[in-house]
């Protein structure tokens, strides 16, 4: 059965689901990386493609950005769709000055200011934790590919644009304050959704740029097609 939001029918989307937020990025994952991928979704233009890695039923989907749109899509995949384990695959900002560009961050917590949460289900915290499940296996397939990775907490904003002049350096005060690695819009939603639906949720994102030297970032076509050690650690999990 469709939604308004994803034209799928039941079974055409597997039980494990890369999400990263550009829905070309969810198409270059399909093409480069899985077998006999079939595209489920167009509505919206938020791709979504089910196929096989090494024999292993896998789909990959778009979120759009930040957390009421992941909120959407996660919330109807794991409700109408029966989906089991959602892996985020995105870009980041980073805090930490051991963070450079291309690094990548495995997220453990995600903590936000956002009023997703409170408003969908009551939830009152501020701060939710990556599903350990998963977690451990994207560590396990880190070591096995034999790329580093930094495991920490991550600042999920729904912000990109701050214009507020009296905070022209609030990441700092995040950092700091909250011991965040870096930035992103939609981890805090993902896990949401997960714990109130009892599925499984991850994150794992490689560093686009780093807020303690602005205008050094990764090129807007390489985020969409190479950031590929973060993806081929998600699909090591399979």
């Amino acid at each position: 059965m469709s939604t308004p939001h994803n034209n799928a029918k039941k079974g055409e989307i597997a039980k494990t689901v890369l999400m990263p937020g550009d829905p070309l990025r969810a198409k270059f994952i399909a093409e480069k990386y899985l077998d006999n991928a079939v595209q489920f979704n167009n509505i919206r233009g938020m791709l979504g493609f089910t196929g096989t890695y090494k024999g292993k039923p896998v789909s990959a989907m778009g979120s759009g950005m930040g957390v009421p749109s992941i909120g959407l899509y996660s919330f109807e995949l794991f409700t109408h769709y029966d989906v089991e384990n959602i892996i985020r695959v995105g870009s980041s900002g980073g805090y930490s000055e051991e963070l450079d560009l291309r690094d990548i961050v495995l997220v453990e917590e995600a903590y936000s200011e956002s009023s997703y949460a409170r408003y969908q289900s009551g939830f009152e915290g501020d701060m939710l934790a990556a599903s350990e499940t998963l977690t451990t296996k994207l560590k396990e397939s880190a070591n096995k590919l034999g790329t580093k990775i930094t495991a920490g907490r991550v600042h999920t904003s729904d912000i990109f644009y701050r214009t507020i002049k009296e905070q022209p350096e609030y990441w700092k005060k995040v950092r700091d304050e909250k011991n965040c690695l870096s930035v992103e819009m939609e981890a805090f939603g993902l896990f949401h959704n997960a714990n109130i639906t009892g599925k499984n949720a991850a994150c794992i994102l490689t560093i686009s740029d780093v807020l303690f030297d602005l205008g050094r970032e990764v090129p807007i076509e390489e985020r969409e097609n190479r950031f590929t050690a973060m993806m081929e650690i998600a699909l090591g999990v399979l």
